[in-house]
């Protein structure tokens, strides 16, 4: 069936994977909202340890992996796969830059699904542009003490293990450092769960750091180091994404082409009106061009390429086209389209966030264009 191009591989491992995260999916996040026990369910998946190495619990799995883990989530809810691929990204940096071997414990806790991880990066003047970050690490005799806010922090107040970057010098590129806390820290404090207009299922909200002291074990990789960890957790988090976003994508044609075979209109059924099979038909080819992106993009990622242009390319690609896919499924439902009865309707405002987190769809293809005219320089 054509609808059947998901991320195939030739590793009958990987799609007996994809098949018990559908059958999870379908058994269990039916219902939009979030609850922590779905989190510990996928660890007794393996799906909390997917980023991580086995000596901590995980399965090291490949990008393209993971991918199909997250798609197959993201065609039943969104919100599970956003906070569930925030703390894979998460896992994996603490496992590549932290300095203290008590950590281990906490790997071993976020691969089993009994920690979650939270990555604090945007303040209310530092989105996009993350060089302009305000929050401040200031060394102390024993270590450093933070002052700061962060905002739409995912799994904010919920997540036990918090990465956070923090200015530490005036250097625009090389000012900012990484640092781990605590859920529990003394000095960070967690503001309400925002109201979101979609991804109900992954909460966010505001932290905030006021004389937060910790030592120095805290801190993860170099002083000044801060902004390439960032990049590295983006970097494989915009695949994510672009996974994500295929697969609310393909529920969406699931569910336009049942309307269409169902319903019938002027004596027949609406898949006979060819002005319907072609916005299907269009829906379909975008899709499988997402995935097309993103396999690549996974494939590079798990062959060491450090390119970071073609995780944008598929990040940027895949959100835009799921945004059009899901607006046209919205349109070829009609009236039920529109009511918060149907699917539908959800797939379109959940899409829309795709279009913004992990850097908005204008800076992947800043990034895209800076690769372009780098090649030409």
């Amino acid at each position: 069936m054509i609808l059947d191009f998901v991320f195939e591989s030739d590793s009958f491992e990987n799609r007996e994977l994809a098949s018990s995260v559908r059958r999870f999916a379908e058994a269990n996040l039916t219902e939009v909202g979030f609850n922590r026990a779905h989190f510990s369910e996928m660890g007794k998946l393996g799906l909390t340890g997917m980023s991580l190495e086995e000596r901590f619990g995980g399965s090291a799995m490949e990008s393209l992996s993971i991918a199909s883990a997250l798609y197959e989530l993201s065609r039943i809810q969104l919100g599970p796969t956003i906070y569930l691929s925030v703390h894979l990204m998460v896992a994996k940096i603490i496992q590549e830059y932290s300095r203290d071997e008590s950590n281990e414990e906490l790997l071993k806790d976020m691969a089993e699904g009994s920690a979650l991880g939270a990555f604090c990066l945007t303040e209310a003047g530092a989105g996009s542009d993350a060089y302009a970050l305000r929050t401040r690490a200031e060394q102390t005799g024993s270590g450093w003490k933070i002052n700061g806010e962060k905002i739409y922090i995912t799994s904010a107040g919920l997540a036990d293990a918090y990465v956070v970057f923090a200015r530490t010098s005036d250097d625009k590129k090389n000012g900012i450092t990484a640092f781990l806390l605590r859920k529990g820290q003394a000095g960070m404090s967690f503001g309400p769960h925002e109201k979101k207009m979609g991804a109900e299922g992954s909460p966010i909200a505001t932290v905030t750091f006021d004389n937060c002291e910790v030592d120095d074990n805290a801190r993860l990789g170099e002083i000044g180091g801060g902004y390439k960890i960032a990049l590295s957790g983006l970097n494989r988090g915009r695949v994510s994404i672009g996974a994500a976003a295929c697969g609310l994508a393909s529920r969406s044609i699931e569910i336009a082409r049942s309307h269409l075979s169902e319903r019938s209109q002027f004596g027949q059924q609406l898949s006979n009106f060819q002005g319907l099979r072609f916005m299907l038909a269009d829906m379909a080819t975008q899709l499988y061009a997402s995935i097309l992106l993103t396999r690549d993009a996974a494939q590079r990622l798990d062959s060491g390429g450090r390119q970071n242009w073609p995780s944008s390319m598929a990040k940027f690609f895949a959100s835009d086209s799921a945004m059009k896919i899901t607006t046209d499924g919205v349109q070829l439902l009609g009236g039920a389209g529109y009511l918060a009865d149907y699917t539908a309707e959800r797939l379109m405002r959940d899409a829309k966030m795709l279009q913004i987190v992990e850097g908005t769809n204008q800076i992947q293809r800043s990034i895209v264009a800076r690769a372009l005219f780098d090649e030409i320089a």
